[in-house]
């Protein structure tokens, strides 16, 4: 019998977004609810399963995990692209890697959320209000405020379009950022430390790599207003977490909305959950009904293309 792993379904919602049983062969399908970061424990788990599908990037697959785990031969990962997978690894293994679809949407609307309840103190109110109390705070206008965009890629380019909705002078930085794409989404391309100074909100839509890692650290976030705010639903690592945690808690910037850390799940003692002018969750930038129906039923396909020999949506 096949044996399948789901990893990291931390809502129990695996089976009620995709129909497993419609798989050409017989399989046990296994979700694990819980995260494992011990690589032994990991292996140990998974030393029994023929195929392994994972949430985005919840549970890294470098070499070494890999060549323990001489059972398995297909892993797949929901979205089109994961960087915690040792693809060369996979290769020199013989584990085939796919992918699934992904939507930009959700994200999108998550930045948004976060930058409403940020500007508009929505959490502090909402305790406030809980306990019986009423109006604590002063909210910001995004009306005539300057969004500042670093990365204006597929996310980025949406998020600008809906803050010039709401009336905001909108403005865009990256490496390789053109003024022609600039122009695409109707914004303006400035030089980071122009962005950084000038934006009341900064949010950020980059990939994590060499060039991106630590992008934003205490020398950058020094630019920031004092009434500025910093969002992040990209990559933890984008922004040195220990500097973003320093500027917000000594008020040099008004406060942060976060979504991603540089640890995952973000462990209990984390000096960043103790900030009080900060709006934090768990990494829910993908987490809705459509990005996960998307998800598992690509999924389920991807393992039934294999068993029949052609691999769809192959990444390696």
């Amino acid at each position: 019998m096949l044996r399948i792993a789901v990893l990291d379904d931390y809502q129990s919602v695996s089976a009620d977004h995709a129909d497993w049983s419609a798989l050409p062969e017989k399989a046990e399908v296994v979700a694990f609810a819980d995260h494992v970061a011990d690589e032994d424990a990991l292996v140990a788990r998974l030393d029994p399963f023929d195929v392994v599908v994972a949430m985005r990037e919840r549970t890294p697959f470098p070499r070494g995990v890999l060549a323990r785990l001489p059972n398995l031969k297909l892993l797949v990962t929901t979205g089109e692209k994961n960087a915690s997978i040792d693809l060369d690894a996979c290769r020199d293994h013989d584990v085939v890697v796919c992918g699934t679809g992904s939507s930009a949407r959700s994200t999108v609307e998550l930045t948004w959320a976060l930058i409403l309840a940020a500007v508009r103190h929505v959490p502090e109110e909402v305790a406030a209000v809980r306990a019986g109390g009423w109006q604590h705070t002063v909210g910001t206008d995004l009306a005539g405020a300057r969004l500042g965009v670093v990365g204006l890629g597929r996310l980025g380019g949406k998020v600008a379009q809906v803050g010039r909705a709401f009336g905001m002078d909108v403005v865009a930085w990256s490496q390789n950022l053109t003024e022609e794409r600039a122009a695409e989404v109707g914004v303006r391309r400035v030089e980071r430390d122009e962005l950084l100074s000038t934006s009341d909100v900064v949010t950020i839509h980059l990939k994590l790599s060499d060039r991106t890692r630590g992008l934003i650290g205490r020398d950058e976030l020094a630019l920031m207003k004092p009434t500025a705010y910093l969002v992040n639903t990209s990559r933890g690592p984008i922004v040195e977490e220990a500097a973003l945690v320093e500027a917000v808690s000594g008020g040099r910037i008004a406060g942060a909305a976060v979504d991603v850390y540089d640890v995952e799940p973000l462990p209990p003692d984390a000096p960043i959950r103790q900030l009080r002018n900060a709006v934090l969750t768990p990494h829910l930038g993908y987490v809705t009904t459509g990005s996960y129906a998307v998800y598992f039923r690509e999924a389920v396909e991807d393992v039934a293309a294999w068993l029949a020999g052609d691999p769809v949506r192959r990444l390696a």
